[in-house]
C-alpha cells in the first residue's frame, strides 16, 4: 500500500515539475506590439499613427489575411472606440470615420478583435495593452 502510494506521489510530483510544451502562443513579437494566440493563429496588435494594425502569423510564419475583415473595439476606461478591420497588404488595419481621434491604445486599454475568416470562420481576439 505504501510503495503505490510513494509510486503516485513520485509521479504526480515528475508531472507537476515538467515544462509543458507549447505549441502555440507565447511569441515574441516583430512589430513592437502585443501578441495573442486564437484558433492556432498569433496575432500581433501594434498601434500607429491613427490606426492599429494586426498582424497575422501561422505556426511562426507571417501570414497574409486575404478574405479576412472584421472589428476592432478599444476599451479606455468609460471611453469606447469601434473601427473596421480591413486588408492592407500584409496585415489587418483598423481606421477610418469612427476613429477621428485615432485608435487610443493606452495602458490598461481592453482591445477585442473581432475577426471573419475567409472560409467565415469567426475568431475573437483579446489584449490588454500594458
Amino acid at each position: 500500500m505504501i510503495t503505490k502510494f510513494l509510486a503516485a506521489a513520485v509521479l504526480a510530483g515528475s508531472t507537476l515539475a515538467s515544462t509543458p510544451a507549447l505549441a502555440h502562443g507565447g511569441a515574441a513579437p516583430k512589430h513592437g506590439g502585443i501578441v495573442q494566440t486564437a484558433s492556432d493563429l498569433s496575432f500581433e496588435l501594434v498601434a500607429g499613427e491613427g490606426a492599429a494594425m494586426l498582424y497575422v502569423e501561422d505556426h511562426g510564419k507571417p501570414m497574409v489575411p486575404t478574405g479576412m475583415s472584421g472589428k476592432l473595439t478599444v476599451l479606455n476606461g468609460t471611453e469606447k472606440s469601434e473601427a473596421p478591420l480591413v486588408v492592407s497588404g500584409d496585415k489587418l488595419e483598423a481606421k477610418g470615420v469612427k476613429l477621428a481621434k485615432g485608435v487610443k491604445l493606452a495602458k490598461g486599454a481592453k482591445v477585442v478583435a473581432a475577426i471573419n475568416t475567409a472560409e467565415q470562420k469567426a475568431i475573437t481576439v483579446r489584449f490588454t495593452v500594458r
